[in-house]
């Protein structure tokens, strides 16, 4: 995947014996946080405070490609695919770096969509309805187009 001048977020880390089983295998759950890590480091880069209060995600799908293991490397990457008047969907690899002979290999792929609550974190806890993103987030993210 490659960002084709979309906004990109990258983030690199490793697994950790918290995010494996008793075999070293990193869990499922694992990658959400790598892929949310990826989308804050965007957004940080982005000057977009206060993003993640007011964006939940509404959907969250991926396709499991191969293990990754304690200790190993991980690269996990971000983009802003479309930018919706009150949505966003971003697709995501993860990739297992090399380890221990293991050639580098793509861990994890697929896709996921906030959107936007108007109100801010305590209307959400309320049940409140999408609303537009703010003109100066668009702003920030729109250069790239995103698929409009």
């Amino acid at each position: 995947m490659t960002g084709q001048g979309r906004p990109t977020g990258v983030f690199h880390t490793r697994v950790e014996w918290i995010d494996t089983d008793a075999a070293g295998i990193y869990h499922n759950s694992t990658v959400m946080r790598f892929v949310e890590a990826a989308e804050a480091t965007l957004m940080h880069e982005r000057g977009l405070t206060g993003y993640f209060p007011v964006a939940p995600r509404v959907r969250f799908e991926v396709d499991f490609e191969a293990p990754l293991f304690f200790r190993q490397e991980v690269t996990a990457v971000v983009t802003l695919a479309h930018l919706g008047r009150s949505s966003m969907r971003f697709d995501f690899e993860v990739w297992g770096e090399e380890l221990d002979g293991r050639a580098r290999r793509r861990a994890a792929r697929g896709a996921y969509i906030t959107v936007h609550i108007g109100g801010g974190a305590a209307a959400h806890a309320e049940g409140a309805a999408s609303a537009p993103w703010p003109g100066a987030w668009v702003a920030a993210l729109a250069p790239a187009e995103c698929g409009r």
